[in-house]
């Protein structure tokens, strides 16, 4: 069964399960890096804000033999219990005061998403986008957000420097970077301890939600630190939206090769929209700065 003919049995199959009652809606949803992804809404006449499901995962889960039934009964699932957490007024977005204290940032591709920036305030940041959302609190729903757009920043009377300076604050102390080796990381995954050789060191660098952690940069102390353990510059490889790669600048290898190792990253390992970049940076331990590697 094509994905096309899915998604209208799975239109269907919702509707005979809800009733009139309910519209079921088809969502096509551009994503971060303009990646559309297929999108189904529960919604009423009154619904002012409802949970989407994406079907994308659904689809393959299907084709590996999940039942559409049982697919179906799992939206229904799990629509009552976002609906149930999104069940709030939502008039108190319209107040910045109200909302200020959930405003953080993240990092985009500024060329991937250029459609997406003409509504949405940032700032730019090398080849890369600065932009801000409004984290929901995670008794409402776990990792939920609501990307902030120019209507909100006018509503507010804020500007994007304005939004900068208090997204800043919040994600400093309400997502704390995280710096760990990635020999620990490898031994916290597999439970098998990594011997430590000569290898040429690498840390990841992340927040402690581990969500949009390639932000981190932005605000990090530990560059600094590492840049003195090591007595030299560090690199900074973009993993992905949640994670940056750190290792000396020591100059043993030419940055070609870690150009083409990013790449190959983004091409196998790393989703279409949580690709960040395929360029290199470098912490300049002398400025305390992070800059572009053009060469």
């Amino acid at each position: 069964m094509g994905f096309q003919k899915f998604v209208e049995n799975i239109v269907d199959l919702l509707q005979e399960r809800m009733g009139e009652t309910y519209e079921i809606r088809v969502l096509h949803v551009t994503k971060n890096n303009d990646v559309e992804q297929t999108g189904i809404a529960i919604t009423r006449q009154e619904d002012s804000i409802f949970p989407t499901i994406y079907l994308e995962g659904l689809y393959q889960e299907h084709l590996e033999g999940e039942l559409l039934g049982v697919l179906v009964e799992r939206i229904i699932n799990c629509h009552e219990e976002q609906s149930m957490a999104l069940d709030l007024d939502m008039d108190f977005f319209r107040d910045y005061n109200r909302v200020k204290d959930r405003i953080f940032y993240k990092l985009v591709s500024f060329e991937k998403n250029k459609k997406f920036l003409r509504d949405a305030p940032h700032l730019r940041w090398h080849d890369l986008a600065i932009v801000f959302y409004y984290a929901l609190e995670k008794d409402m729903v776990e990792g939920g957000s609501i990307t902030i757009k120019r209507q909100h920043m006018l509503m507010w009377k804020q500007n994007a420097e304005s939004l900068y300076r208090t997204a800043r604050r919040n994600t400093r102390q309400g997502m704390p970077e995280l710096l760990v080796s990635m020999r620990e990381l490898i031994a916290d995954m597999t439970g098998v301890a990594v011997r430590e050789d000569d290898a040429t060191p690498m840390y990841v660098l992340t927040n402690q939600e581990k969500r949009f952690g390639a932000s981190a940069m932005l605000y990090s102390e530990k560059l600094g630190w590492l840049a003195q353990r090591f007595g030299c510059d560090i690199l900074i490889l973009p993993s992905s939206v949640h994670e940056v790669l750190l290792l000396p600048d020591d100059h043993i290898r030419e940055y070609d090769f870690y150009r083409q190792m990013v790449a190959e990253v983004n091409r196998t390992q790393v989703e279409p929209e949580e690709v960040l970049s395929y360029r290199l940076y470098r912490y300049c331990r002398k400025s305390s700065e992070i800059e572009e590697i053009i060469s």
